[in-house]
């Protein structure tokens, strides 16, 4: 029989002598299901499929289950080839890395709205394909994401997001708590003229970073100057930080950090003896310096792993919803040094 054909639990249930319902629920059933079939029953069919060598067909076997066992990953911008890729690249391994360790397949989801802009609902979204999505993203659309809180399929969202109706399932950094042990430590060296290099909001990972700065500010320290923008030109922003009295600048942008430490060379100034620069930022625009600028370790890696595990739980067992932030290792560098008095 196991020659001829390919075994079916029709073919199983007749050789145990049990209805292929049973054979059904010893297969696939809960434990509270199996609890209803008495135990040497169970024994005598799983010892026919041990002897048989009956394997099941997984196409249905996933039907049975209602899942497919492929997890989607949307986008707000382009993951590669592109400027950004460097940013998104470590979030797509750690993605990987689990949906592998977990036996789940990946689909990339692309859909794009109205003037290319991607949209998770575009027209003839094929989310339900997958069993659930991970959703990543510098900014997401606030409406997509109610619609997402307010319906049944299961998502996490890779980064910290504002309550959408609800609370939004998510695995971030704690970057408020993270930007805020880098000012304390200028503080302990000197530092009470600070300046901010890009803005306060509105993403919630920018947000994070200006509330962590803000607060670590209190009474003791000024904020001498605030440059609420990114891509400035980087000789502006020395002359404005030089004349403002600022002995320690925090960049949100790694590339803005970079060419004003390029700026402050061709006048004649070094880092962190002239000014001490900490970045906070996100390293989206891909330039490159030999300099080690203080900054602190953002665990994309292990954020991504965690939010896919995450996700798996919330299809295979309805997990309710949680938010996870991951602590923002300090990075020493070279850029922050003890402040120094301005004539």
């Amino acid at each position: 029989m196991a020659g001829s054909k390919r075994l079916t639990q029709h073919d199983i249930a007749k050789l145990a002598g049990v209805s292929q319902a049973t054979v059904s629920l010893v297969l696939n059933g809960t434990d509270t299901a199996l609890d209803r079939i008495p135990q040497d029953t169970r024994e005598r069919v799983q010892k026919v499929i041990r002897d048989t060598g009956y394997v099941a067909d997984p196409i249905a076997r996933r039907m049975v289950k209602g899942v497919n066992r492929i997890l989607g990953v949307f986008t707000y911008e382009p993951a590669f080839p592109s400027a950004q890729a460097d940013f998104f690249a470590p979030f797509l391994l750690g993605i990987e890395e689990e949906a592998q360790a977990q036996s789940y397949d990946l689909l990339l989801f692309t859909g794009a709205g109205v003037g290319g802009r991607r949209k998770i609902f575009a027209d003839g979204n094929r989310l339900r394909i997958a069993d659930g999505c991970l959703v990543l993203g510098r900014e997401f659309d606030r409406f997509e994401l109610t619609q997402l809180v307010a319906g049944d399929f299961p998502f996490v969202a890779v980064g910290r997001r504002e309550d959408a109706g609800g609370p939004v399932p998510y695995v971030g950094g704690d970057y408020a708590e993270a930007t805020r042990v880098l000012v304390e430590k200028a503080r302990l060296l000197g530092h009470r003229k600070l300046a901010y290099i890009g803005p306060k909001g509105s993403a919630e990972s920018t947000a994070d970073r200006w509330k962590g700065f803000s607060e670590a500010l209190k009474d003791k320290l000024d904020l001498s100057l605030h440059i609420p923008a990114v891509n400035a030109p980087a000789g502006e922003t020395l002359d404005a930080l030089l004349s403002s009295g600022a002995t320690a600048a925090f960049f949100i942008e790694l590339a803005d950090a970079i060419r004003l430490e390029a700026a402050a060379h061709e006048r004649g100034l070094s880092l962190p003896a002239d000014l001490s620069v900490v970045v906070i930022g996100s390293h989206i625009r891909p330039e490159r310096s030999r300099t080690q600028f203080t900054s602190f370790h953002i665990p994309r890696e292990e954020m991504a792993r965690q939010a896919t595990a995450m996700l798996v739980r919330r299809v295979e067992n309805a997990e309710p919803v949680q938010q996870i932030l991951l602590p923002c290792e300090p990075v020493e560098g070279e850029t922050l040094g003890p402040a120094m008095r301005r004539k």
